[in-house]
């Protein structure tokens, strides 16, 4: 994971906002979130980060497809770049156990809440923070991403703890596996790394 104190390059909301006038369906939030994912994702495969659309987001082509024409349609004719074709390929061994996990605690049924599972999933694979990594403005966007759509799941996290942080002790305390310094977090050298005063 990089440093905190790493500069990170903002988010190209004269981009994003031109995703979002383009006359597609759902929740604004919703859009919002996918609009900032899809952002980073194209500056992903234009930067060689990532092969394709699909590899930067985890999501595979049907997926992708029925993503960009519910919520982008007109995505091909703004960025005529951007290609569907491509794979999802294989993240690192924990991304299908997180992946899984935010389904387990999935709030609603639908579509966008798989899409969401698989994106967070990938992106959380990248270095530095989370939210940084979705293109989102700010840390408490990604926390309303987490109670909006994976409520009870978000309702473990009463400690405020860095979401990546979160779901890797979540995962490493279904297995067994002690993760930390210390058994109380307060009393841990570590707290500041893992936790932070505000949203």
């Amino acid at each position: 994971m990089t440093s905190t104190s790493q500069v990170h390059a903002r988010p190209d909301t004269q981009r994003r906002d031109r995703l979002l006038a383009l006359p597609g369906r759902g929740d604004p939030f919703d859009r919002h979130v996918l609009s900032c994912a899809l952002v980073v994702a194209m500056e992903d495969v234009e930067q060689a980060q990532a092969s394709c659309l699909h590899a930067s987001l985890g999501l595979h082509a049907d997926s992708l497809s029925r993503l960009l024409d519910q919520c982008f349609p007109g995505l091909d004719a703004l960025e005529p770049a951007v290609t569907r074709e491509g794979d999802a390929g294989e993240g690192a061994i924990e991304e299908t156990d997180l992946r899984c996990l935010l389904l387990e605690h999935a709030s609603h049924q639908g579509e966008v809440t798989t899409w969401l599972a698989h994106i967070v999933a990938r992106r959380s694979l990248k270095p530095g923070h989370l939210w940084q990594g979705l293109g989102l403005d700010e840390r408490s966007e990604l926390s309303r991403l987490m109670t909006r759509h994976f409520a009870t799941l978000a309702q473990q996290n009463i400690h405020n703890m860095r979401w990546k942080k979160f779901f890797y002790r979540q995962l490493c305390g279904r297995e067994g596996i002690p993760i930390c310094k210390s058994p109380v977090c307060g009393d841990c050298p570590d707290y500041r790394a893992c936790f932070v005063c505000d949203e």
